[in-house]
């Protein structure tokens, strides 16, 4: 059976104290980090709203705050969102797997450079790259096409993320070259390889840059603001910022928008939670 020991050691503790100490350690662990949650629930079916009150519990429980949300082109907002989000995280999951497949199977001259460059990106704020990639995306290098005001505009940047590829770097290091020798012996091609060995064994990997990959550009907002320039093409975390903004807006309708933001990053996470776990496990293991 799979023991965890806890960082205080309460595991191994035994006795009526440490039992009471546990409840109340764990209790309050979880008022901490589920508290919040829970308001930001009860607050946005809640129909009198006092900013200055914490509820875990609608006093007039209704759907008003969702229905002026829809007024207010909230759900236009969170429609871009998914856009985004869904074909940037398809894009940026296909790179990933391929550079990592070249990078950890594959021997070439500049490897360490690539390798520096990729941490660069990722040592680098957003704030730094902001002017040099809006003028880029404003006048493609070879193409010359303007892709401000348009979904490739915002999604063509979230293809390489640096994070994705060296996790899935480091998985495809980890499959034995015995494997990939023997299908060779069998006359299977480069494709073939990478897609029937290499990349089954890598699904763990492939549910952490999932997870992690949806939250990054879910959450962006540095590139929205630069590529959107109209309102229709805001998405779900610009809109709350005006939102937020706009003093007719009511607090109720902000925390129900907020709600709708904070939803999909927890079933992204639901739903790939068994690779993901499996992801952190294995690497943990590895390490």
């Amino acid at each position: 059976m799979m023991r965890f020991d806890s960082a205080l050691g309460l595991s191994s503790r035994r006795g009526p104290l440490a039992t009471s100490l546990k409840v109340l350690l764990y209790t309050a662990m979880v008022l901490v980090f589920t508290g919040p949650l829970v308001g930001l629930l009860a607050s946005a079916f809640n129909r009198t709203l006092d900013p200055t009150k914490f509820t875990l519990w609608p006093d007039q429980p209704t759907l008003e705050n969702f229905v002026q949300a829809g007024n207010m082109n909230v759900y236009h907002y969170l429609f871009n969102s998914f856009v985004v989000v869904g074909f940037g995280l398809l894009l940026q999951m296909l790179v990933s797997v391929f550079a990592a497949y070249a990078l950890a199977r594959k021997k070439f001259r500049g490897m360490g450079v690539v390798m520096l460059i990729m941490l660069a990106t990722m040592m680098m704020p957003e704030e730094i790259i902001a002017i040099p990639l809006s003028l880029v995306l404003s006048d493609m290098p070879v193409l010359h096409v303007d892709l401000i005001g348009t979904y490739a505009g915002m999604i063509l940047p979230l293809g390489a993320w640096g994070f994705s590829i060296l996790v899935m770097t480091e998985f495809m290091k980890e499959v034995p070259i015995e494997l990939e020798e023997a299908a060779r012996i069998d006359g299977a091609g480069e494709l073939r390889i990478f897609a029937t060995i290499i990349l089954p064994l890598c699904r763990p990997a492939l549910g952490v840059i999932g997870v992690f990959g949806f939250t990054m550009i879910w959450d962006q907002y540095m590139l929205p603001l630069i590529v959107a320039p109209e309102p229709d093409m805001f998405t779900l975390p610009i809109a709350l910022r005006s939102l937020r903004s706009n003093e007719e807006v009511g607090i109720g309708v902000l925390l129900a928008a907020s709600l709708l933001a904070l939803l999909p990053s927890i079933i992204a996470f639901l739903a790939f939670q068994r690779q993901f776990m499996r992801g952190l496990t294995s690497g943990a293991i590895k390490g």
